[in-house]
């Protein structure tokens, strides 16, 4: 144990009186490093929010448009919608017997940036959110803050507020006033990001912006819409029939969010292949320059090493000493690049925060991250073979011959 201690730290001080070199390669393995954490990280959480988000909606009916935007604005809001469609076709489709259950969604107006989302009591339930306090909406204008909304506004029961036309802050104010009913406890799931009220209260704020007469404002109730539906099949038949149906016989789109998740993800797998691809070759860069560093102070320090011997020290600690000194490398490079990647997560996670979007964060840890550190060993050893070798065959006349 005592040989091991002493060899670290010769391996270390070895580094030391090259500071520049070891600098040098420590900043190739924090970038390459950083940028393998960071690509996990994100990636990670991006594929579990949206498999969070989208578990349980079969299909999601909307305006004609893009049903990647359709998916997006309806299920991750994070999109603007298309358009809206009637009531009356979705009250239509929900009587069809291949539709299990119907969740309408109202969007145009928001809080703080935070989306004001007009819905039924079966959205909260689809992902089983519950209360931190409160109660939901027993009637129009009455609102439920998500865990989110919450914590961002500083809102409690009862406070009131007028929602902001369109989907992000800046917009002009409604005169009409939600009273917060209640808040829902954190779900990690997109609810945390939004208000929910009842359909009835976007109809209400909208159609009162407008003055009209009794006639033009019973017509205006006939042709009532919502953005978008959110549908759940009631037999596996569903899946094959439903989508083609309201495609071709009614002016709604259908989107089938499994299908436009993986077009999506696998769009995001090329940014993702290139940042690995990045990091890959700063590791391979990081690999050589390892290998140079250590042939170079394999060569300088010849004398050293053949003192070393003469007292006593076996082949076997020399090559350990040079295979240290990547190892020391490889701890610095690691601890730096996640910290690196972690910070660069966070970032990202703060501008999407600050944009109302999906939730990242950089303060947690994965499991898979585990294979950063093993990553980072790998390519120490790797360089470290040849110049540890050399240093174990080369006896200590020949060290001090060249000496």
């Amino acid at each position: 144990m005592q040989n091991i201690v002493s060899t670290v730290t010769l391996a270390l001080r070895f580094l030391l009186a090259r500071p520049l070199p070891a600098a040098l390669n420590v900043l190739l393995l924090t970038l390459g490093l950083g940028s393998m954490c960071f690509v996990i990280l994100v990636g990670e959480q991006l594929e579990n929010a949206f498999e969070r988000d989208v578990q349980g909606i079969d299909l999601v009916v909307g305006a004609k448009g893009s049903p990647l935007q359709l998916i997006l604005a309806g299920v991750f809001h994070v999109d603007v919608p298309s358009g809206n469609i009637a009531l009356a076709d979705v009250q239509e489709l929900a009587q069809n017997p291949l539709v299990k259950r119907v969740i309408p969604l109202s969007l145009g107006d928001s809080l703080q940036g935070f989306r004001i989302v007009g819905t039924s009591p079966a959205y909260v339930e689809h992902y089983a959110a519950t209360l931190a306090a409160g109660a939901l909406w027993s009637q129009p204008m009455q609102a439920v803050l998500g865990a989110q909304v919450a914590k961002a506004t500083g809102m409690k029961l009862g406070a009131q507020f007028a929602g902001t036309h369109g989907l992000a802050s800046g917009g002009e104010e409604h005169p009409e006033k939600y009273s917060v009913s209640g808040v829902l406890a954190p779900c990690a799931c997109v609810l945390d990001r939004l208000v929910l009220t009842a359909t009835e209260s976007v109809w209400q704020v909208h159609e009162k912006a407008v003055a009209l007469d009794a006639e033009d404002q019973k017509a205006l109730e006939e042709a009532r819409e919502v953005t978008v539906a959110l549908v759940q099949y009631a037999t596996p038949l569903a899946a094959v029939r439903l989508p083609r149906l309201v495609n071709t016989s009614t002016d709604m789109q259908a989107a089938a969010p499994a299908v436009e998740i993986t077009r999506l993800l696998s769009m995001l797998g090329v940014g993702t292949l290139v940042l690995k691809a990045l990091g890959g070759v700063l590791l391979v860069v990081a690999a050589l320059s390892v290998w140079i560093a250590l042939w170079q102070a394999l060569a300088e320090r010849r004398a050293d090493l053949a003192m070393l011997r003469m007292l006593g020290a076996p082949p076997a600690r020399l090559g350990g000493l040079l295979v240290a000194q990547a190892l020391w490398l490889a701890v610095l490079g690691c601890v730096l690049g996640l910290l690196f990647g972690h910070l660069l997560a966070g970032g990202v996670g703060y501008l999407l925060a600050a944009q109302r979007s999906l939730p990242i964060t950089g303060w947690i840890w994965l499991p898979t991250e585990w294979a950063v550190p093993a990553l980072a060993l790998g390519v120490a050893l790797l360089a470290a073979a040849i110049p540890a070798w050399g240093a174990y065959r080369v006896d200590a006349a020949q060290l001090l011959h060249s000496g």
